[in-house]
């Protein structure tokens, strides 16, 4: 079939089954961080299905959480659109990181690994070192890692585990940024990962939650200063979407019902939300900065 029609046959199905809705109630817990051969119905990060359109040639792009879920659906997209990838991913994650530059390099793009802990400040203002010295340039930076865990009394929260969510979630973010900027030119695009935690935050999420509430106030205050340099700053905001993480760090009777209140009646696969962190790092995007686009199968609150 030609490429068109594809195109055009995929534009006219039903959003609701366009995507695989993955079979949650056969997912066990699995260790974290979790690998996406351990998943009973492994996630889509648009592996067959992203079709570039050259909207990023010649870019320089760190990706963090790059291994798997999210972060690789926009590592596949980004490399498609024509940029090159710095990928962070913590060392336990190699397998994963490895098979997501496979597919960047497969895009005809260069794949940089750099695995790591993203809770050491040297290994943050290391990333965009290393990426400067790799492709001379730092144009785009996707922070999409994070960690989280569930419980569903207060006092079960650890200080220690209270710190490492701010830590991998925000002070990492915050370090990435610091370094970052300085170094982007005009034209330039940082894209934060909150969530809709931030705004309708769940009970057993309390520490995860609060720190996407951080994301966005950061992601709209360092909006203001950056544009003075030419510098978009925007944030996106997914609702349940199915990667290693939730297997990892929620009960199996969550899992099991995992995204079914959703419009859609599932939860996203990865490669559903790529496009608009690809939107926000692209030209067509030039006008927009300081914003947080909600992708949540309907969920929104805001």
């Amino acid at each position: 079939m030609p490429e068109t029609q594809a195109l055009q046959d995929s534009a006219t199905k039903d959003p609701k089954t366009q995507a695989k809705k993955p079979e949650t109630e056969q997912q066990e817990k699995i260790p974290y961080p979790g690998h996406s051969e351990q998943m009973a119905d492994k996630p889509d990060h648009g592996e067959e299905s992203y079709r570039g359109l050259g909207r990023l040639e010649g870019k320089a792009a760190l990706i963090t959480g790059g291994d798997s879920g999210i972060g690789r659906a926009v590592a596949i997209a980004f490399a498609r659109e024509g940029a090159d990838i710095l990928l962070s991913y913590l060392p336990e994650e190699e397998q994963d990181g490895s098979e997501t530059a496979q597919w960047v390099e497969k895009a005809g793009r260069k794949a940089i690994k750099m695995p790591g802990d993203l809770r050491d400040e040297q290994y943050c203002e290391s990333l965009v070192q290393r990426a400067v010295k790799e492709f001379g340039k730092l144009d785009l930076l996707a922070n999409i890692a994070a960690f989280q865990n569930t419980h569903d009394k207060i006092e079960e929260f650890t200080t220690e585990e209270f710190d490492r969510t701010f830590k991998t979630n925000v002070y990492a973010l915050f370090w990435l940024c610091r370094a970052a900027v300085p170094v982007m030119k005009a034209g330039s695009a940082i894209i934060n990962t909150a969530s809709i935690q931030a705004f309708d935050p769940s009970p057993n999420l309390l520490a995860y939650a609060t720190t996407k509430a951080a994301i966005i106030n950061f992601t709209k205050a360092l909006s203001q200063t950056a544009m003075k340099d030419g510098i978009r700053v925007n944030a996106v905001a997914p609702g349940p979407v199915w990667t290693p993480l939730i297997p990892a760090t929620m009960p199996a009777e969550k899992v099991k019902q995992f995204g079914k209140t959703t419009s859609f009646e599932r939860p996203a696969q990865p490669a559903e939300i790529a496009p608009v962190f690809v939107f926000l790092a692209s030209n067509e995007a030039r006008f927009v900065t300081g914003e947080v686009y909600g992708i949540t199968g309907g969920q929104s609150p805001y």
